[in-house]
């Protein structure tokens, strides 16, 4: 009887570490809560414009046959994929900010770092691809951008998530970060963390040393250029795209990029909402709102009789 006292006791114990497994509090900003209600108004006033802009970009490729471009053809792409990079963590991060309830389920924890991750993946890969401005690498180059997006989900999302967290279910983080979540292991985590920085010298440095690449022979062939104005011009035309390329490289190198715990965990929190929120609502403004043929596109989709 004792023995069966014994194994039951242990079976019950076995089901509570279980159960913790099933779900997590985001810690988010709840160390500030003065803060909270502040960051929740500005978070979805920002939110709000990156929907409103990015689908209008999208409708817009879509309605106006001028638009039917291999440019515009990316920028469809891009807006398509800011709509659901922040789609997939900042509705989460707004009822959070809300109320009390800081909880997540196992399985929407899984689901946010899949999407998360391979959404961000295949946006790096664009960038990269839209530095070659041409219909002949339209095709296969998207293609292989899903592909290798989806890969480094499909692999990293359940080595994370399967990690041994002996019971922790704080997340300081306001979503399923991968390095958030790898700081939550009870066990040696330097396998997940080497292959984590693998991957992000394949989907970050290596699109970015292509896109540096290319904008030197571009900067090579303009200043080539004689004339003042023709200089400007092509400055013009490659400073959108530099511009998206810095804000948003810039801050995923400083997360992804480091080793082990050498970054601020606070630090982190507002370079992911940069890259996760701020860039994909500056991205229509930067890229496409300023153009003429997409002004004369939106005067022709809003005056339709």
């Amino acid at each position: 009887l004792h023995s069966l006292l014994i194994e039951y006791t242990r079976k019950a114990m076995e089901k509570i570490n279980d159960s913790s497994e099933y779900s997590f509090i985001l810690v988010g900003f709840s160390d500030c809560p003065k803060l909270e209600m502040v960051l929740f108004i500005v978070n979805f006033i920002l939110y709000s414009v990156a929907v409103l802009g990015n689908s209008t970009i999208i409708f817009l490729c879509i309605l106006d046959p001028r638009l039917h471009t291999p440019m515009y053809f990316f920028l469809a792409n891009l807006s398509f994929l800011d709509l659901c990079f922040s789609t997939s963590c900042i509705p989460q991060m707004l009822v959070n900010l809300w109320g009390p309830d800081k909880t997540i389920s196992y399985a929407g924890c899984a689901v946010q770092l899949f999407s998360f991750l391979s959404i961000g993946g295949v946006e790096c890969i664009l960038l990269a691809v839209m530095a070659y401005d041409c219909y002949a690498a339209v095709c296969k180059p998207l293609h292989y951008m899903v592909i290798i997006g989806l890969v480094n989900a499909i692999v990293m999302s359940p080595l994370t998530m399967s990690l041994s967290r002996c019971g922790r279910r704080r997340v300081n983080h306001f979503l399923c970060e991968l390095p958030a979540l790898i700081k939550m292991a009870c066990v040696d985590a330097r396998a997940v963390e080497m292959l984590s920085f693998t991957f992000a010298v394949l989907i970050v440095l290596l699109p970015l040393s292509l896109i540096l690449v290319s904008y030197g022979y571009i900067a090579a062939a303009v200043l080539r250029i004689k004339s003042a104005a023709g200089r400007w011009k092509a400055f013009n035309t490659c400073s959108s795209h530099l511009t998206v390329v810095s804000l948003f490289y810039g801050s995923i190198i400083y997360i992804y990029m480091q080793p082990g715990n050498s970054s601020s965990q606070d630090q982190g929190k507002f370079l992911t909402l940069f890259y996760n929120l701020v860039t994909p609502m500056l991205n229509p403004l930067i890229y496409t709102l300023r153009n003429k043929e997409v002004k004369g596109a939106l005067k022709k989709v809003l005056w339709r009789k």
